[in-house]
């Protein structure tokens, strides 16, 4: 999503802090005691499953939700009781919330007239915005004129036609195909880039958070459970529920054994450090598990049966059974004739994971 070069300068992002912020409904804490720093120009997702909270904890940096408690600054400036059109946010809603009987000019244009912008400056930036999101030309047809993907756009150049220096979009690509989706996700990356304002994103797909954010927060029952990169949320999550949420694992149960750890009899070689918990559990990434046909030097060794190998394409999965009775499944890349020489069901195996790769993290319940 490239712009034009005659774009106006950059406004100054702020940095958004939050603190003890908790919102009740009943006895449901939709948001308990949250504390959160988002830095300023950062990309950042709430990332959960449905009704984790993420949303309300939008909802309430947008104004539309007033917590019971906790404060809230965007840079110096305390917010928390501050209206919603006086925040100064830009906010794309999951629907768009389009005004069907105006024009795609008119859309974009809504907040610069409610602030009373003169027309000749507010003509040019709406043309700016649209050019931004590749709709230059379509600033005169009408919003039923539009495909998903062009409505998407739309909402998008209205959040941002008054230069906000903080950007909340809620899950804004969920009614889009997956091919567009996937497209848009890297758009909506290189305009955060070009525009540098703050911006917090909300969405239930880990993929899409991987893909777009500087840093995630995974929330669940009100909590933020880790605040990480998307490269340390995947391969050191602090607890089973990230590990679980953020890509397909395994998890199997693993004991303390003097300064190490082991599964079964098998004392385990491992880089990471080990979590000071009651409870622990080895998690098993498919893709970093390997059918071991040779040296096994610095790799931790699992017997198992092959119980299916499917077909995907591009990659296999095998899924094993370990001589204790759990289930792991392995992936791996398919090279032209590769797929034939694989294990089939009923093959013993012997299963490889690298040191590298050997995370134990907290188990349920620690």
């Amino acid at each position: 999503m490239r712009g034009s070069e005659n774009l106006s300068t950059k406004p100054e992002a702020l940095p958004i802090t939050v603190r003890g912020v908790t919102k009740t409904y009943g006895r449901v804490h939709a948001l308990d005691d949250v504390s959160l720093d988002v830095k300023s120009g950062e990309f950042l997702t709430l990332l959960g499953p449905s009704g984790s909270g993420k949303t309300t904890l939008l909802m309430v940096l947008a104004g539309f939700t007033r917590p019971d408690k906790g404060s809230l600054k965007f840079g110096e400036d305390e917010v928390i009781r501050t209206a919603p059109h006086l925040r100064g946010v830009g906010m794309v809603f999951q629907n768009y919330a389009l005004f069907p009987h105006m024009t795609v000019a008119g859309n974009v244009g809504y907040p610069l007239r409610i602030r009373k912008m003169s027309k000749g400056e507010a003509k040019d930036r709406i043309e700016r915005a649209l050019d931004l999101v590749q709709l230059g030309g379509f600033g005169d047809r009408t919003i039923d004129q539009l495909s998903g993907g062009q409505k998407q756009r739309v909402a998008l150049a209205r959040s941002i036609v008054f230069e906000p220096r903080i950007l909340l979009m809620d899950e804004p690509l969920s009614a889009l195909d997956k091919k567009l989706r996937d497209r848009m996700q890297i758009e909506l990356r290189h305009l955060h880039e070009q525009l540098g304002m703050t911006t917090v994103y909300v969405t239930h797909d880990q993929r899409e958070a991987l893909t777009m954010s500087d840093r995630i927060a995974v929330v669940n029952h009100g909590k933020i459970m880790q605040l990480a990169t998307p490269q340390q949320l995947y391969d050191r999550p602090e607890n089973q529920f990230v590990a679980d949420f953020i890509g397909d694992s395994t998890f199997l149960p693993v004991m303390r054994d003097g300064q190490g750890v082991r599964y079964g009899e098998t004392v385990l070689q491992m880089d990471a450090a080990v979590p000071d918990t009651k409870t622990l559990a080895l998690m098993i990434r498919p893709e970093r598990v390997r059918l071991v046909d040779g040296t096994t030097e610095g790799m931790n060794i699992l017997n198992a049966t092959v119980t299916e190998l499917v077909y995907q394409g591009e990659s296999y999965l095998l899924y094993a059974r370990l001589n204790d009775g759990a289930e792991i499944a392995v992936r791996g890349a398919i090279r032209e004739g590769t797929f034939s020489g694989l294990p089939r069901a009923g093959d013993a195996v012997k299963l490889g994971l690298h040191r590298a790769d050997t995370v134990v993290i907290a188990g349920e319940g620690a």
